[in-house]
């Protein structure tokens, strides 16, 4: 029993105090100094995260929106920022208590490189994902048009894009694969349309009847709130087949084109009917001949012919 007691008091003593506790205090100042820096970069964050939705809000965009987007991206940055500050102080206090920490960053170094061979399709959403967010190309509830593909922005995540379509068919797209996004209803939308009258009516005349329709409907209490500006006409635009065809266009709220595009077509309708200016539509002449008559009736009506 006394030479496992004496053997490890000759190891006590064969320590240099002095040495451990230099080391333990600049343990402790490492850890204390990451401890503050993260602090500080917390408060960065949260002021970082309120001019963001500040600058969202001045833009026009939706306080919830606008919250959503700004965590989305602060959270993104914060993680990366303190997986990195703990990352660099646990090498240093390695290095301090005396590992080696060279073969452990050539490990690292291997390590990452084979994780970023295998999953380099993954790093490329999410650094897309965040250039999406980030610059605002689109917003949950926007119309876009992603890769030849429209529908509702149902969702829009660091690695992927989530997109409703007419049907209900929901379409996920990952977002290093987005080469084209057309957003159609970012700050304001508009209604693009094409009537066409019959030639004989006065275009002058169509183009007033028009006018009037759009002062109406920008009159309307539920409507006009629903407009950005009035309908700009922008007069004759093509000599079709059977008609000529005036465009127009009228800018509305994101999102609200077609359902003031609807009523205004339908208001249209209803005053061309009231004026009496022709719609026109496709027309199609039929001619029925007389059918060939049976061989032995035209040979009885041949010998009768040359008997009279």
């Amino acid at each position: 029993m006394d030479r496992p007691i004496e053997r490890f008091t000759h190891y006590l003593a064969g320590i240099d105090w002095g040495s451990v506790g230099a080391g333990f205090l600049r343990v402790l100042l490492i850890l204390v100094i990451a401890r503050v820096l993260i602090a500080v970069l917390h408060s960065v964050f949260r002021r970082l995260e309120r001019e963001l939705e500040q600058r969202a809000e001045a833009q026009g965009e939706g306080a919830v929106e606008a919250r959503k987007r700004a965590e989305t991206l602060v959270r993104l940055l914060r993680q990366g920022v303190l997986l990195l500050i703990w990352i660099m102080a646990v090498l240093i206090v390695l290095g301090q208590i005396g590992i080696n920490i060279g073969p452990v960053l050539a490990s690292a170094g291997v390590a990452g490189l084979a994780v970023g061979f295998g999953a380099q399709n993954l790093v490329r959403d999410v650094i897309s994902g965040f250039f999406l967010i980030l610059e605002n190309q689109v917003r949950v509830g926007d119309v876009a048009v992603v890769n030849g593909t429209g529908g509702l922005v149902e969702a829009i995540n660091f690695r992927t894009l989530v997109l409703r379509d007419l049907s209900g068919t929901v379409h996920i797209f990952p977002n290093g694969t987005i080469n084209n996004l057309a957003n159609l209803t970012k700050e304001w939308s508009a209604y693009v349309f094409d009537i066409g009258v019959a030639y004989k009516e006065d275009t002058d005349r169509v183009v007033e009847v028009l006018r009037r329709v759009a002062d109406g409907l920008r009159a309307d209490e539920y409507f006009g709130p629903l407009m950005v500006d009035a309908v700009e006409i922008f007069g004759v635009d093509k000599l079709a087949d059977s008609a000529v065809v005036i465009k127009g266009r009228i800018r509305t709220r994101p999102i609200k084109q077609w359902e003031v595009g609807r009523e205004f077509l339908r208001r249209v309708k209803q005053a061309f009917d009231r004026e009496g200016i022709e719609i026109p539509f496709p027309h199609r002449s039929l001619y029925v001949g007389e059918a060939t008559k049976p061989l032995a009736v035209r040979i009885l009506e041949g010998a009768r012919g040359g008997a009279s």
